[in-house]
């Protein structure tokens, strides 16, 4: 077993997660979390709240939107569009597959694979003989297939509407509602944590490739005649492995080790903002337990980014199945995104930038001549219409095509003389525009992986998970040595001593003490407390060290104390 398959055996066992509906034969690219897993995965969730919105309170807001939007939100997005993957088909068993995967699984890494059109890894598919990964026969063609879960509003077919396969499209919706609540000030960042669904073709690598899975994602809105992120000298000096578009063109795959600094200087990453948050996605997952040299980031080239995206780093660490494997996307959407949906449902979604110093100005104003027209147009409504039509069509423009004579509008004819036009001085105070946006996005689910990945070792043919004290499922067990001469009802009140200070604490009397301690290291509680015949005569208790297997000897007056120094180093 290599160490992935240890780890979805350990993961079962304990109750971290398994496949969805197991008594039905289970469901692929679906996940069930038990009570450690989930524990787990709500403590990973709650560090990335810490790293990227409670830090952040005052620039960044957490929000909730439904998972269900209306078709016209995945128009406008492009998702409807663009958010595709190429498909084969076995002649022989008839089962579908992502093509770009069978390729890799059967002929390994391809320079630019990800970009390829239908036609050209149909014409890989041919040349390498690559064959049906289940029955060997022989793959059809190649066609584009859409990740969006289908379904309707209410019992109206018509009414169709799409699972999100992102948490972004409900930020951009209610960008211009959050902002205009929060006293209209940018930038302003809006997060989100949620469940997410994309139709995956043929999802095979457990948690990391899921159907439905939860995202943690921000959009950070900015002026992009003023992108400076205000932050980034709590950060210039962290050092971050760049794979960057250059050296991948070049064939090469050395990353290279730049300061976020060097990096902005040098151009290598566009937006400010983007490098901040790299930096601060390199920081955080060392605190679940990757190291530095095992992450890094790769640009991706113009023909594999996303269709709304300038630039796109995505943040990857190393797996021993998977080999580089992507955890989080650091995406420059511009102001695609918002200046789409503006178009779509025509609500001015821009906001307004106000001059430090107000600029005058002169145009040109157009003015029905209202007793000429009505002396010429004996029809009222016509002309009404006429005076209309002066009054809403660009002045500038208006006085142009008059210059060469009488023009029709509407079917309505529109003279010269109807119109006189002056020129008038104004004072502009600031312009409206389109924000900027900035997008961190990273998948929960794919981060319990890698903690626990980085977090398994083994020790005398036992297995620890030694995952970092503060997202450990839970934090404290308390053993009594054995179940009589009072020893239990002395653990039980410590057990509730501590739980009663808000700490997740087991308490566990069931077989040997030995049996315990794997247990608890198993499931990487960092500490553990035996009751045993000593602490009948002097209060005290043996704490266990999960990592270390130490022991020490402390009073139970003190066991607090300790306890809070331990969890907050």
């Amino acid at each position: 077993m290599d160490k992935y398959d240890k780890i979805i055996d350990l993961a079962k066992r304990r109750g971290f997660f398994t496949t969805s509906c197991e008594i039905y034969g289970g469901v692929a690219g679906f996940l069930d979390f038990g009570p450690i897993g989930t524990l787990l995965k709500r403590n990973i969730e709650n560090k990335w709240r810490e790293f990227f919105i409670y830090k952040h309170y005052g620039l960044i807001y957490e929000i909730e939107t439904p998972i269900v939007m209306p078709s016209k939100v995945f128009e406008a997005s492009g998702h409807v569009e663009h958010f595709t993957d190429f498909i084969v088909e076995c002649l022989s068993c008839h089962r579908k597959f992502r093509a770009d995967h069978v390729i890799l699984y059967q002929v390994g890494e391809i320079s630019g694979l990800e970009g390829k059109s239908a036609e050209e890894l149909e014409k890989i598919i041919q040349e390498n003989n690559i064959r049906c990964p289940e029955c060997k026969g022989k793959l059809g063609k190649v066609s584009k297939f859409n990740l969006l879960f289908t379904t309707n509003v209410g019992p109206y077919s018509e009414n169709i509407a799409y699972m999100r396969p992102e948490a972004a499209q409900g930020m951009f919706v209610n960008f211009k509602y959050i902002y205009t609540i929060m006293r209209e000030k940018l930038p302003i960042g809006l997060a989100q944590i949620g469940k997410v669904l994309r139709n995956e073709i043929s999802p095979r690598q457990g948690p990391i490739r899921l159907r439905e899975f939860t995202i943690m994602e921000i959009e950070l809105f900015f002026d992009p005649k003023n992108p400076e992120c205000n932050l980034l000298n709590e950060v210039s000096n962290e050092k971050i492995n760049l794979l960057t578009e250059n050296i991948i063109i070049k064939g090469e795959n050395k990353p290279i080790e730049l300061t976020i600094e060097e990096a902005i200087k040098e151009k290598i990453i566009l937006s400010e903002w983007q490098a901040y948050f790299m930096a601060l996605s390199k920081i955080f997952l060392e605190k679940i337990g990757v190291p530095k040299n095992k992450q890094m980031f790769i640009e991706k080239l113009p023909n594999e980014r996303a269709h709304y995206s300038a630039q796109t780093f995505d943040q990857v660490v190393e797996l021993e199945r998977w080999g580089w494997t992507e955890v989080s996307g650091h995406a420059y959407r511009t102001d695609y995104d918002l200046l789409r949906h503006q178009n779509y449902s025509g609500q001015d979604l821009k906001v307004f930038r106000r001059f430090t110093i107000p600029k005058k100005e002169y145009r040109i104003i157009a003015i029905p001549k209202i007793d000429i027209i009505n002396n010429i147009i004996k029809n009222n409504d016509i002309a009404t219409k006429i005076i209309s039509i002066i009054k809403n069509k660009k002045a500038e423009e208006l006085k142009k095509e008059l210059e060469r004579g009488s023009i029709i509008i509407d079917d309505i004819e529109i003279r010269p003389e109807f119109v006189e036009f002056k020129t008038e001085e104004i004072t502009i105070t600031g312009e409206h525009f389109i924000p900027h946006v900035s997008e961190p996005s990273f998948g929960a689910e794919r981060l319990v992986y890698v903690a626990m990945e980085y977090a398994y070792r083994e020790k005398n043919n036992r297995i620890i998970l030694s995952l970092p004290k503060d997202i450990a499922p839970i934090k404290i067990a308390v053993f009594p040595l054995v179940n009589k001469d009072g020893l239990r009802e002395k653990a039980i009140e410590v057990y509730n001593m501590i739980k009663s200070k808000g700490f997740i604490v087991e308490f566990d009397d069931d077989g040997s003490i030995g049996r315990r301690y794997a247990r608890a290291d198993e499931i990487g509680i960092p500490l553990a407390i035996t009751i045993d015949y000593k602490t009948m005569e002097d209060n005290t208790v043996t704490i266990r060290n999960r990592d270390t297997w130490e022991q020490e000897r402390i009073s139970i007056s003190n066991i607090m104390e300790y306890l809070n120094n331990f969890f907050s180093k």
